[in-house]
């Protein structure tokens, strides 16, 4: 008997070790995680705005950053960056949304010649970084520009055609594989009774494919919302920048005087993917999980 209270004892001893290992483990990788957003608080509220003089508690905290950025400076348009960078995302990803959506559905659904090459081809594209285009986009741009201005360099439309192209590929993957785990049986039962294929898309299957459509569209507003270097190679004129633009050509010159302010600038930045992020999480993980089931 007592050789048993010995051992229980000492498995009781070994899982209160465990869990308080895992529990120091955890607050560790919190710490690691939340130190950097927490840097740029501070850096954000301190009024010297000096990368020197960064401190973790700044003495005399103040908002002086954010009304430099709100203040309408002509010189530093930092609301039209923002809704340039919003409106832009957000129109990217309707129209990749609707256009991915029709691409997938048939991929899924018809068979025709070239389709499995077609998809292949899709999937190859993904492989090559944008940078290797960069150039050839330009020109592209420069070349539409001459016929369309709307759509040429320093334009938000010819930078809304790159970017829809970019998302084509890997979105297209990822909505097949959730078209084809939609049973068959709808498509078949609708034609019975007369539906044509797009009454089936529009009517049957786009509102079961709404997890994925969500996945879609929030995946391409933060690629779309976040990117650099292809809107600062395509875009030259202060009016026309981005959020991310402007604020790198901001502080490029004296970056470590102006550091409070692009750390303010950057927390504003990121509240719409925040928002985006914990409205939607349920509908990100259902998208995700059940488009990898069968592909």
């Amino acid at each position: 008997m007592s050789s048993l209270r010995v051992t229980g004892s000492s498995q009781r001893g070994q899982r209160r070790l465990g869990s308080a290992l895992r529990y120091v483990v955890a607050i560790i990788a919190i710490t690691f995680a939340l130190f950097p957003v927490i840097w740029v608080i501070s850096a954000s509220v301190n009024p010297s705005g000096s990368l020197a003089s960064q401190e973790l508690i700044p003495d005399n905290a103040s908002l002086a950053n954010y009304r430099v950025l709100l203040g309408g400076d002509p010189r530093f348009p930092f609301l039209r960056w923002l809704w340039n960078s919003f409106y832009l995302a957000t129109i990217t990803s309707i129209l990749a949304v609707f256009i991915t959506s029709l691409s997938a559905y048939a991929f899924s659904r018809f068979r025709f010649a070239g389709r499995r090459n077609l998809l292949l081809t899709l999937f190859l594209i993904q492989v090559f970084p944008n940078t290797l285009a960069m150039v050839a986009l330009f020109l592209l741009l420069v070349q539409l520009g001459q016929y369309i201005p709307q759509l040429g360099v320093n334009s938000h439309g010819g930078l809304l055609l790159i970017y829809l192209g970019g998302v084509m590929g890997i979105n297209v993957w990822l909505m097949k594989g959730f078209f084809d785990s939609i049973p068959r049986d709808i498509d078949e039962s609708a034609m019975v009774d007369g539906a044509t294929h797009w009454q089936i898309f529009w009517q049957l299957i786009f509102p079961l494919v709404r997890p994925i459509l969500v996945v879609v569209g929030i995946l391409t507003f933060i690629g779309v919302y976040g990117d650099f270097l292809i809107a600062r190679v395509m875009l030259t004129s202060s009016a026309q920048y981005t959020v991310m633009v402007g604020l790198w050509v901001f502080i490029a010159d004296q970056f470590s005087q102006n550091w409070g302010t692009f750390a303010a600038g950057g927390l504003m930045a990121a509240i719409p993917i925040v928002v985006i992020y914990l409205f939607l999480q349920d509908q990100i993980v259902g998208g995700l999980t059940v488009g990898s089931v069968k592909g």
